[in-house]
């Protein structure tokens, strides 16, 4: 099969990536970190898999997709690619996904109940394979929107430690609005960092390490409060 992307498209994507790096280099400065304390997840959803193969021939090889169809269809396609791209998962897992996600996919950002944590470990045991997570916390007031509950969290983060073949690595979390100023999305991500320090006292120091929070719009406030990776979609295609 081949997958092409004209002279224009190709620029465009070149000069996005650039100044994402740019930015997320910038953010780290100001935050007293290193450049590479801190991951870029692209998120590919809304581009097909010409453009995404770019990204790996940029050396971007953590890449996401929200729904676990697209996933399957572009980690087929993409399966040449060597070293292998790292799949991840940040859009809501059906549990009847469940057994064709996994043997696809590096890290899944939103494990939101005990329920899918079952579907998950059983899966796992019968493949032999570990399945790695992060707990997806709901930061809004909004109970409709996905993630945990933050009262819920301590009891499935416990859940999930305890579990032989679901890793945990960490907490997931979106700002509580899409368009929140960056003080109010840096406060959100403020409340991500506090809760799992919190929890970090009572599991394994591995199994918190991480904090996935931060997109397009408000990566930067992430930064600065601890994100150890970035999910970053339109601010890389944007203009494609």
């Amino acid at each position: 099969m081949t997958f092409s992307v004209d002279a224009s498209q190709r620029d465009r994507f070149l000069a996005n990536l650039a100044a994402v790096r740019d930015r997320l280099a910038d953010a780290c400065r100001r935050a007293g970190r290193p450049a590479d304390d801190v991951r870029l997840i692209a998120v590919t959803k809304y581009v097909d898999t010409a453009i995404t193969r770019l990204l790996a021939e940029c050396d971007c090889l953590d890449l996401a997709e929200s729904r676990p169809q697209l996933l399957w269809e572009k980690a087929a396609a993409m399966s040449d690619i060597d070293p292998p791209i790292r799949w991840h998962v940040v859009g809501h897992l059906q549990r009847n996904k469940v057994r064709r996600t996994l043997p696809v996919v590096s890290l899944i950002h939103t494990l939101d109940s005990e329920r899918l944590l079952s579907s998950l470990e059983a899966e796992a045991a019968i493949t032999g394979q570990p399945c790695n997570v992060l707990v997806e916390v709901n930061l809004s007031p909004d109970a409709a929107r996905s993630g945990a509950a933050p009262a819920d969290v301590p009891a499935l983060v416990a859940a999930t430690v305890r579990s032989p073949h679901v890793r945990l690595h960490g907490l997931m979390g979106m700002a509580s609005h899409p368009d929140s100023p960056a003080a109010d999305a840096r406060r959100d991500f403020a409340r991500l960092r506090e809760l799992r320090d919190r929890l970090a006292a009572d599991v394994p120091a591995t199994s918190l390490r991480d904090l996935s929070m931060g997109m397009s719009g408000d990566f930067e406030a992430a930064v600065l409060e601890g994100s150890t990776m970035v999910r970053i979609g339109s601010a890389l295609f944007e203009g494609l």
